[in-house]
């Protein structure tokens, strides 16, 4: 009797162990700071900022105006950089990166497996199911305290400073792009 309820003792810890165990980011990470830049702000402009949420958490809020028409040649890309002490000479060239590729083929794509699940419940940006249907909406988008979970991001990242660079541009279109700066470290429990 004895070695039975040890045994279920042990069976019940290990299941325990295992459901506690399962795949999440082992990082952190605060924003540093986020910037927009246009060739063209009457069709698109960027307010953006870093806000405080809480003690030791913050997020990004702000607005984007976005007043033109996306087309098939409306093209982005994402770099991604890396700087282990935040100096502009010490950031290298990242493979994390969305390749040069077609605006709706990009939300098709990492816009809806990263970016809507991330940012989705903060941006009012457009949500869908199965494949977006164009067009892309004009409107002014609202970013309220914006943190990501890391749904769809690797695992496991390198501590220090990360850049992102995403660029939007198309053949008689606003040329565009913003840039993020985050500060990554290692999360121990």
């Amino acid at each position: 009797m004895v070695v039975l309820r040890y045994s279920f003792v042990l069976i019940l810890f290990g299941v325990l162990l295992i459901k506690g165990i399962r795949a999440a980011r082992k990082w952190d990470y605060n924003p540093i700071s986020i910037a927009g830049v246009t060739s063209n702000s009457s069709l698109i402009s960027f307010d953006l900022k870093i806000v405080r949420i809480s003690r030791g958490e913050y997020g990004i809020s702000g607005t984007v105006e976005w007043n033109y028409d996306t087309t098939d040649e409306t093209m982005v890309e994402a770099i991604v950089y890396r700087s282990y002490s935040g100096s502009e000479s010490d950031y290298s060239l990242l493979p994390f990166s969305i390749p040069k590729q077609t605006f709706y083929g990009y939300l098709n794509t990492y816009y809806k497996n990263v970016i809507m699940k991330n940012f989705g419940p903060c941006i009012n940006v457009p949500q869908f199911e199965d494949k977006f249907i164009p067009p892309w909406p004009r409107r002014t988008y609202i970013i309220d305290k914006c943190v990501f979970s890391g749904d769809g991001l690797p695992e496991i990242v390198l501590p220090g400073f990360y850049k992102i660079v995403f660029k939007c541009f198309g053949p008689e279109q606003p040329s565009w792009a913003f840039v993020v700066v985050l500060k990554i470290w290692n999360k121990f429990f």
